[in-house]
């Protein structure tokens, strides 16, 4: 069955992503290979959106649609159910990623301006004047050595992966809705023979 090919790709392909958003978020609260103290790493890393949001839960949809890919198992109706509502889960989790990724993108890193507080510089930023198409503003960060990099860098990333993971989820809940309905068709037109 088509549906079963379906799932079994998009679970191959959401492993691996569930497993780079997962390190992504945990560098982040390494920034330049640096150990902080609590209070000196950004705020929105603490949110766990790589590490909860498009790691474990978008990994618990995967395996079920690894597994739903094999003969048979997708054969009845409460399987089909079952990997749409992980697929919806999958989805939620995905979607969270990407949220609180693009939140970190644009209110930028915690980091020492020179004077030995941490802050964030560019928080009150408008969308024009936005730090990310402003290069020059980086040098404000004084510590830890090139915070703002490494933010942007992993925060695009986890943004990505978000995005990516969300959509492969939403396809699978439209495929096993598909796969749902043929079923019981399928069920109706023999029992009704």
């Amino acid at each position: 069955m088509c549906t079963r090919k379906c799932s079994k790709c998009i679970g191959i392909t959401l492993l691996p992503l569930a497993a780079c958003a997962i390190v992504s978020n945990i560098l982040l609260y390494f920034p330049n290979g640096q150990v902080l103290q609590l209070r000196e790493i950004t705020d929105l890393v603490w949110f766990f959106h790589g590490i909860l949001g498009a790691g474990m839960l978008v990994i618990l949809p995967a395996f079920m649609m690894l597994g739903a890919g094999r003969a048979r198992c997708c054969a009845n109706r409460c399987g089909l159910l079952l990997s749409v509502v992980l697929a919806v889960l999958g989805f939620a989790g995905g979607a969270y990623c990407a949220v609180v990724s693009s939140l970190g993108l644009i209110g930028g890193p915690l980091c020492d301006t020179g004077d030995g507080e941490y802050l964030y510089p560019f928080r009150n930023d408008s969308l024009e004047d936005n730090y990310l198409f402003n290069q020059t503003t980086w040098s404000i960060c004084k510590e830890p050595e090139n915070i703002i990099l490494w933010n942007v860098v992993l925060f695009s990333i986890l943004l990505a992966i978000g995005v990516i993971e969300a959509i492969l989820c939403l396809i699978q809940v439209v495929s096993g809705l598909a796969g749902f309905i043929c079923l019981r068709r399928r069920k109706t037109n023999i029992s009704g023979m």
